[in-house]
């Protein structure tokens, strides 16, 4: 499926945001659903193929944020929250429970389509299976990335990542020993240029870490470089 026939989620109470983004979005080509709760958010998406989900944080019946965990307790499609609150605290607690990115009202249209043309790209290129192939394979110590076949193995358990996780590993697994700043992951991972970043890579660092490592307070591939940033250590 081509990035454009993608099929985007907007959940908003707000009527009038969900008729803006929906024009928005349907002008650059990709299919809407419509949804104004969170209950009926989770309907549409078990009724319907859907590749990422816009979704505001205050709403009624269920609030934005139990609406992702509901969701991420078995899907690992693209999630952008859209809220008014712009405090960092905020931001962390959306990332922190499963969301990919996080856009403040009143929203850039721009920053708006151009965040969400950059999460399908790395949620289609993930779920671009292709042929699986074990030559195309990075391993460090217990951790085994096919990158054909878009997955990962730790001690020979599959771990299931996020698309935006996989590229961060992808990334790190690639330039084992290579320290990379939260700038320069932002700016290879998202695709755009890094500004106050340091949170939003931080948050998924961690899920990353609890998913790969058996003790995450005592990582054993996953580092920090205070100061610095994080690299992924070379083992054997």
């Amino acid at each position: 499926m081509e990035e454009k026939t993608a099929t985007i989620l907007v959940v908003d109470d707000d009527k009038d945001i969900v008729a803006a983004i929906s024009k928005l979005l349907e002008l650059d080509g990709y299919n809407i659903i419509k949804a104004y709760d969170g209950i009926e958010a989770l309907e549409k998406l078990s009724e319907n193929e859907i590749h990422l989900i816009l979704i505001d944080v205050m709403m009624p019946k269920l609030d934005g944020l139990s609406t992702i965990m509901k969701i991420r307790a078995s899907k690992n499609i693209p999630i952008i929250v859209l809220s008014a609150k712009s405090e960092d605290t905020d931001k962390i607690l959306g990332l922190s429970i499963g969301a990919d990115d996080y856009i403040t009202k009143p929203y850039n249209p721009m920053e708006l389509t151009a965040r969400v043309k950059s999460s399908l790209r790395r949620y289609m290129q993930l779920g671009d299976i292709g042929t699986i192939s074990k030559t195309d394979e990075i391993k460090i110590g217990g951790l085994v990335m096919d990158k054909q076949a878009k997955s990962l193995t730790v001690d020979g358990a599959e771990v299931r990542l996020t698309a935006t996780e996989y590229k961060i590993l992808e990334l790190l697994m690639e330039n084992a020993g290579r320290v990379f700043s939260a700038e320069e992951i932002y700016r290879k991972v998202w695709n755009e240029d890094a500004y106050a970043v340091e949170n939003t890579v931080m948050v998924h660092i961690r899920h990353i870490r609890e998913k790969i490592e058996i003790d995450p307070k005592e990582p054993r591939y996953l580092k920090v470089v205070w100061g610095i940033g994080y690299k992924v250590e070379k083992i054997k």
